[in-house]
Order: structure tokens, then C-alpha cells, then sequence
């Protein structure tokens, strides 16, 4: 029953509060500034205020440690949240650079990815007491016990995966729906092994999210940022970690690690051989090239991360 109710509140907090952090963000003229490798169809969004990603990283937190106060004794728990937060702190640290100084420049992006670094080395050490080096293919019943090896892979999982969904994060709707989608999976996990903590939330996270896709909808009144996208990507890869699904991770992320290959093939393409493979990367514009309408892309690629969580979860409950 606290769980239903830790998901009400959050969605209930969240729905409330966005239209007044809107206004507070319009006259503070807290507007994004668009990427310069954005289309010329997207440069009016810059009128959109960002830092959404502030009320979906702070209401779910605050609701949780009300709701289960107890939570905080419980290392794993913290140390999720904690996570959560600090990738949210680097991406608007990002984010309000680039409103203060109106260009897209931010924080560089190899203090980005460095802070990225610590923070999973920090996880990482806090935790290996509590973390296998193995990793299982449920179904087969393939164990492989990766050993010291298993830290670089924690470090690449937690910079990959908020890079990625960074990346994802091009069209309204398209980061924020697809992350939904893919925390769904680790609220049944979560259940499933009885951490009751753990997949209450999971289901505030999810009910906040609901809320600021309400409001993300095309056409979009408040973008999530790099606050949101950042922690976002990490919160996924650290429940992939606590929770022992790091193989169903690959397909549950699949719509991000697609997004991600295309930008890398497209970025090695250019380097070896001077041409593109894609007409565009991100690759979600070049389906707005090739004549789609934005909603129709970003409720595509929902579509494709559904069929992406649900292999995943086939995956995950065959432990």
C-alpha cells in the first residue's frame, strides 16, 4: 500500500509543481539554448525553458525518504539515491552554465565525463562489498566471473548509459518516454526479489516521470536537460547493478545503446572515410528528414523500446 502510495504522491507533487517551476523558469527566461547540430525545424524550442529534470530528480527522493525513513539505514538504498542525485547535480551544473552564459558550450565535455568517472568509482568502491563480479545469462545459465574486470565494466555501464540517454534526449517525449519504459522492468525485478525499498522508488521515479511527460508532450512546455537525462542514465545502470540484471540491461537500454551506435558509426564513418552513413545523428532527426512528423518518430521509438523492455524482462524473471 506505501508503494502505491509513494507512486501517487510523487506523480501528484510532480503534476502540481511543474506549471509553477514553468513560470518561474519563463520569467527567469531560463530558455534552452539549441544545439547548433540541431535541425533548423527544432531552433524554435529555444524558447522552451529546460531544467526539467530538476522536479523528477528532487520530488521522488524527498517522497521516498518520507514515506520510508527506514531506507536510509539500508546501504544499497542510499546508495542508489545518492547516485541518482549527483549525476542530476553534474548535468545542472551543465545546464545552468549554458542559461547564465547563453551558449551551448556548458561544462567541458571531458570534465563531464571525468566527474561521470569519479562518481562511478565512488559507487563502485562503496559498494563491491555488496556487488558479485559475476555476471548470469538467465535461461542458459551462463555464469561468467569477470574479477578485477568487473570495475571497468561498472564504470562503462554508468558512463555509457548517461551519456546515452543524453543523447536520447533530442525530441519531446523521446528521453522522458523511453526511460519510463525502461524502469518498468526493474520495478518487477525489484519486487520479485523482495526489495521492498527498492521498487517503491523505482514507482515514485516512474509516477514523477508521468508527470513531466504530461507536460513534455508535443508540443513541449519544459525540457528535462542534462539535470534529468544524466541521472537518469545512471539511476538505470546502477538498478542494473544492485539488482543483478546487467545482461537484461542490454536490451532493456536497447533504444539508447541504438542511439548510441549510430552517433559512433556515423562519427567513425566521417573520421576513416569522410562520409556519413546516416543522413543525421542523432538518428531520431533522420527519421524527421526522411518526412516524419516529431510525434511519429518519438512514439516509434517508444514503441521500439517496448519490445526492447520486454525481451529484457523475459530475461530478468527467468532468474
Amino acid at each position: 500500500m506505501l508503494n502505491v502510495l509513494v507512486a501517487g504522491l510523487s506523480f501528484v507533487l510532480s503534476f502540481i509543481l511543474y506549471p509553477l517551476f514553468i513560470k518561474i523558469l519563463n520569467q527567469g527566461q531560463h530558455q534552452q539554448i539549441v544545439s547548433e547540430y540541431s535541425l533548423d525545424s527544432f531552433k524554435a524550442k529555444a524558447k522552451t525553458p529546460s531544467l526539467g529534470g530538476v522536479l523528477f530528480v528532487l520530488v521522488p527522493l524527498m517522497v521516498f525518504m518520507a514515506v520510508f525513513p527506514s531506507a536510509l539505514f539500508k546501504a544499497e538504498v542510499v546508495l542508489l539515491l545518492l547516485v541518482y542525485l549527483a549525476y542530476g547535480m553534474i548535468g545542472f551544473w551543465d545546464d545552468y552554465k549554458i542559461i547564465l552564459e547563453k551558449n551551448n558550450k556548458g561544462i567541458s565535455a571531458r570534465l563531464k565525463f571525468i566527474l561521470q568517472l569519479i562518481l562511478a568509482v565512488v559507487f563502485y568502491f562503496f559498494f563491491r562489498q555488496y556487488l558479485s563480479s559475476s555476471i548470469t545469462i538467465y535461461g542458459l545459465n551462463w555464469t561468467f566471473d569477470l574479477g578485477v574486470l568487473y570495475f571497468v565494466f561498472v564504470l562503462f555501464l554508468f558512463t555509457g548509459s548517461s551519456n546515452a540517454v543524453n543523447l536520447t534526449d533530442g525530441m519531446d517525449g523521446l528521453a522522458g518516454g523511453t526511460s519510463l519504459i525502461a524502469l518498468f522492468p526493474f520495478a518487477v525485478f525489484a519486487f520479485r526479489q523482495g526489495n521492498n525499498e527498492i521498487f517503491a522508488f523505482v514507482l515514485a521515479l516512474m509516477g514523477s516521470l508521468v508527470a513531466y511527460l504530461w507536460y513534455n508532450r508535443h508540443p513541449a512546455k519544459i525540457f528535462m536537460g542534462d539535470t534529468g537525462s544524466l541521472a537518469l542514465g545512471a539511476i538505470l545502470a546502477a538498478l542494473a547493478l544492485v539488482l543483478k540484471q546487467e545482461f537484461s540491461f542490454i536490451f532493456i537500454a536497447g533504444v539508447f545503446i541504438f542511439e548510441t551506435l549510430c552517433v559512433m558509426i556515423q562519427i567513425g564513418s566521417v573520421k576513416l572515410f569522410k562520409r556519413r552513413v546516416f543522413r543525421y545523428t542523432p538518428i531520431h532527426y533522420s527519421f524527421t528528414l526522411s518526412g516524419w512528423k516529431e510525434r511519429h518518430v518519438v512514439r516509434f521509438f517508444w514503441a521500439m523500446g517496448v519490445v526492447f523492455m520486454l525481451i529484457g524482462l523475459f530475461l530478468g524473471v527467468l532468474k
